[in-house]
């Protein structure tokens, strides 16, 4: 199943989350990587919904406050390396709305 075009990706979700250094759970290093920094967060915002939500989603579990959607895919960044990553989608009960979650490297996919 496709997720919605007009799914939700935070700004701040990338550019106060995910793109800055965190001493646990970091995913900041594996995105600079592929060339994704704090400094042009609106690549990978880009990026995610032009190589990533266009693909198939499973549903991962239903909670209380909405459904919860896996998609794996590799993600080339603006250097033109590839990341092989596992994104995290959730439709909010409440609104019906579709938004981006999180992003972890897929399992033995590292750089």
């Amino acid at each position: 199943m496709k997720l919605p075009e007009d799914t939700i990706l935070a700004p701040d979700k990338f550019s106060r989350y995910l793109l800055i250094w965190r001493p646990v759970d970091d995913k900041s290093k594996f995105l600079a990587f592929a060339g994704y920094t704090s400094d042009n967060w609106q690549i990978l915002i880009h990026d995610l919904r032009q190589q990533i939500l266009v693909m198939d989603a499973m549903e991962v579990e239903r909670k209380k406050y909405g459904t919860v959607y896996e998609i794996r895919g590799n993600l080339q960044g603006p250097n033109g390396k590839v990341l092989s990553v596992v994104t995290i989608w959730m439709t909010e009960s409440k609104t019906g709305r579709t938004k981006f979650v999180t992003l972890y490297p897929a399992k033995g996919k590292r750089p």
